[in-house]
């Protein structure tokens, strides 16, 4: 039986403590944006639809073998983590893994979890999605908007859905950011019948315009997904890849979004949580302002401060070099400036395994 939609405010929750941003602008360039009146230079993303010869089957396969290995990596990095602990010397996001796992191990062990599964190292699918995206839907935020950013991910689907009939603009990162940058997607330019594709992955690649770092786009809503979602304070855990405040750091890049721009996440009721500790969140997490469940809408009132940019020096070079699209922005931005960035420590990242076909 559906329980009946209710709001949900956490009253009387203390202020977080506030974590403190670098400002925009700084020697360190921790989080740099445009610089004003900097020539812009003109960019050179590719993407796979950008060709008129676009292989589905063959985009499909290469997300899918990208996908394999991407889990495999965290399953390695998690069960590292997991062996080194937080303690001295050990991994200082430990503490992430173990929130994960156990909303992981939580979805499957109580038929929650939705294909594709297992859900473990992913944004998982749930019961009950369409029901959290159809509230979602109704947000006054969502109906005044007319750009949605959403995210790839299964349990969103029927958000991106509801975003292109609804006539919105949809704005969709390319999967992992490896094979492309973003995707815009508008009902009035897609075949007829198509909108259904068009909201997977492989229909964004063959439906959508590629965009740049250059593209001029304001997008009023970012739709965002959560292994773990605290209800109290907004703060987010993702699957343990960065992705989400990567795409987040370059839309402020691109002046798409500020400080006021909503974001929102939807999640079963089973992966809200009461032990994220605010304090030990880094400063380029993505906190949320509103969560949509099956069945209930939660206004955190966050008051976690929101990224300002690429912290370039939390980037390690193997993460920079998997993603095309953040060592052009990182090339342009030392152009513009004459300076060299800096760059995080090196990352050991875990052996991928070979997929079994």
């Amino acid at each position: 039986m559906i329980m009946p939609l209710s709001l949900h405010r956490a009253a009387g929750w203390p202020p977080a403590a506030p974590l403190r941003c670098p400002p925009l602008r700084r020697r360190s360039y921790a989080a740099y944006p445009r610089p004003p009146g900097a020539p812009a230079a003109a960019s050179r993303v590719e993407d796979a639809s950008s060709s008129s010869s676009f292989d589905p089957a063959a985009f499909e396969a290469e997300r899918l073998r990208l996908d394999a290995e991407a889990r495999a990596s965290m399953a390695a990095a998690a069960a590292a983590s997991d062996a080194e602990g937080e303690g001295k010397g050990g991994d200082p996001k430990a503490w992430k893994w173990k929130i994960r796992k156990r909303v992981w191990d939580l979805l499957e062990a109580e038929d929650i979890a939705r294909n594709p599964r297992p859900v473990h190292h992913r944004i998982p699918n749930f019961a009950g999605a369409a029901l959290a995206a159809d509230s979602l839907g109704k947000l006054d935020v969502f109906q005044k908007a007319q750009c949605v950013k959403v995210n790839p991910d299964s349990p969103q689907k029927q958000v991106r859905f509801f975003t292109l009939t609804g006539g919105k603009k949809l704005l969709t990162p390319q999967p992992r950011l490896r094979t492309g940058f973003f995707s815009v997607l508008q009902s009035q330019t897609l075949p007829s019948g198509s909108i259904l594709e068009a909201c997977t992955s492989v229909g964004a690649a063959k439906y959508g315009r590629p965009i740049g770092l250059d593209e001029k786009i304001k997008v009023d809503l970012i739709v965002i997904g959560s292994v773990a979602v605290d209800p109290r304070t907004g703060a987010r855990l993702g699957k343990g890849e960065g992705f989400a405040e990567l795409e987040y750091g370059m839309l402020r890049y691109m002046g798409a979004i500020d400080d006021n721009t909503m974001i929102v996440t939807s999640v079963h009721d089973k992966q809200l949580v009461d032990d994220i500790p605010v304090e030990k969140l880094l400063v380029h997490d993505v906190p949320v302002d509103i969560i949509c469940t099956p069945t209930q809408i939660i206004y955190t009132d966050t008051r976690i401060p929101k990224p300002q940019g690429i912290y370039w020096e939390k980037l390690s070079p193997e993460k920079l070099g998997q993603i095309r699209i953040l060592r052009e922005l990182k090339r342009r931005i030392e152009r513009e400036t004459g300076q060299l960035l800096p760059t995080g420590p090196p990352e050991k990242l875990p052996p991928t395994a070979r997929r079994r076909r």
